[in-house]
């Protein structure tokens, strides 16, 4: 007999508790912020704006909605906010709208160098629409080279610079790509889904002023619920607004909206800078001990809450590595590294992320466990006997760590 989908959402509460997750775009939503998800804000029909909707009855969600507007723009130093986009990929395609014309020259990251699928690759609805050139990383160092973004913005002369990755370990110098854009007479996006939560606790560069446009998922290091919110300077705001709603959506989720003012009060509390402090140092905790263990981390490290081992070395795929570390309860996933030449499904490498374990109240020591427990798995990922021997490690480790429900 099928299971229930209530019992199917405990079998995940405990899947969750049971197991640790390194996904870098994974996260834990406070309490507070999944009962707003949950609450009676999603029985609300909120079309338009607050106070010039098209449905009655808006009276509280205006007042929310506002409150999430207020809380963003004084988190990210924003002149405008629209906080009603469901998610980051139709975030980024409502800023193009905005922005451009269809055919229009756009850089961005490289998918395959850490970029994102809406920064124009060409599976995704972005590159079909709009002409795309993207730049990569140093091929010796897999960091930025600004020198020569510069030298390809000069050539191609795009109306809108992207940059911001989901796989590059390193911060973002915002103010760099702001002159490099305006050079050449460009538009700048920073999208900061990956590193939202570690601007607001003041442990990475904010990307205002120096962007026209910010687009940020407010998941993963923010620790909201999921969806996005597009921020800009004030000439930008009608459009930007116009193309969100009316231009891509409809009705807006107030339950969401809610959830995200309640993950953005909390991102300018002392507690979570404490928190994203952690999140820095645990990373770097990890990248080290790896880095001893005889990993090989592209960049050499990380300033971010992530990572990106190559694998090479190990002889081992990224297919292979994630595989096996979900059988002993780590959650990880496979990635593309710089000048991969394996297939995506099974590339040459793994993406590690310490947002979440770090919400758990792990820090360094436990980084090093888990770097061991990792090393050990991946050494020799068919023996029975050292499955065995990490999950009963890491089982040691959720229960030490429960998450908090």
């Amino acid at each position: 007999m099928a299971k229930s989908i209530t019992q199917l959402i405990k079998d995940e509460e405990k899947r969750q508790q049971a197991n640790l997750s390194l996904i870098a775009s994974e996260n834990i939503a406070p309490k507070e912020v999944r009962e707003a998800v949950g609450s009676v804000l999603m029985n609300k029909y909120a079309e338009g704006y607050p106070h010039k909707r098209y449905y009655g009855g808006n009276e509280v969600v205006d007042l929310i909605e506002e409150e999430a507007i207020k809380a963003a723009c004084k988190l990210f130093k924003a002149d405008h906010a629209n906080v009603q986009p469901y998610s980051g990929t139709p975030a980024n395609l409502a800023v193009y709208a905005a922005l451009l014309e269809p055919g229009d020259t756009v850089m961005a990251m490289s998918l395959p160098h850490g970029g994102h699928l809406s920064h124009g690759h060409k599976v995704s609805f972005s590159g079909a629409l709009y002409k795309f050139t993207h730049y990569g990383v140093d091929p010796e160092t897999g960091m930025l080279n600004y020198s020569e973004i510069e030298t390809m913005a000069k050539i191609f002369k795009p109306k809108l610079i992207v940059c911001g990755a989901t796989a590059y370990p390193r911060a973002i110098d915002f103010k760099r790509f702001a002159q490099i854009a305006h050079k050449v007479g460009a538009y700048l996006l920073a999208d900061i889904s990956h590193i939202a939560g570690l601007i607001a606790g003041g442990v990475h560069p904010q990307p205002f002023p120096h962007a026209d446009v910010v687009m940020t998922t407010t998941h993963k290091t923010l620790q909201g619920p999921r969806g996005a919110i597009i921020m800009c300077k004030q000439n930008l705001a009608s459009a930007i607004d116009k193309s969100v709603f009316p231009g891509f959506q409809g009705g807006p989720h107030e339950n969401i909206i809610a959830a995200k003012a309640i993950a953005l009060q909390r991102a300018s509390t002392p507690e979570f800078k404490r928190y994203a402090k952690q999140i820095i140092l645990n990373a770097r905790a990890f990248a080290q001990a790896l880095s001893k263990l005889g990993f090989t981390l592209v960049t050499g490290g990380t300033d971010t809450h992530l990572l990106l081992v190559d694998l090479t070395s190990k002889k081992i795929t990224g297919q292979i590595a994630e595989t096996a570390l979900n059988k002993v309860g780590i959650t990880s996933n496979k990635n593309m590294i710089p000048g991969d030449l394996r297939s995506p499904f099974d590339p040459s490498g793994i993406r590690f992320g310490v947002a979440s374990v770090t919400a758990r109240g792990m820090g360094e020591k436990e980084m090093e466990q888990i770097a061991f427990v990792i090393a050990k798995v991946l050494d020799k990922p068919g023996s029975n006997a050292i499955l065995s021997y990490a999950k009963r490690e890491i089982a040691k480790l959720t229960k030490k760590f429960p998450i908090k429900i």
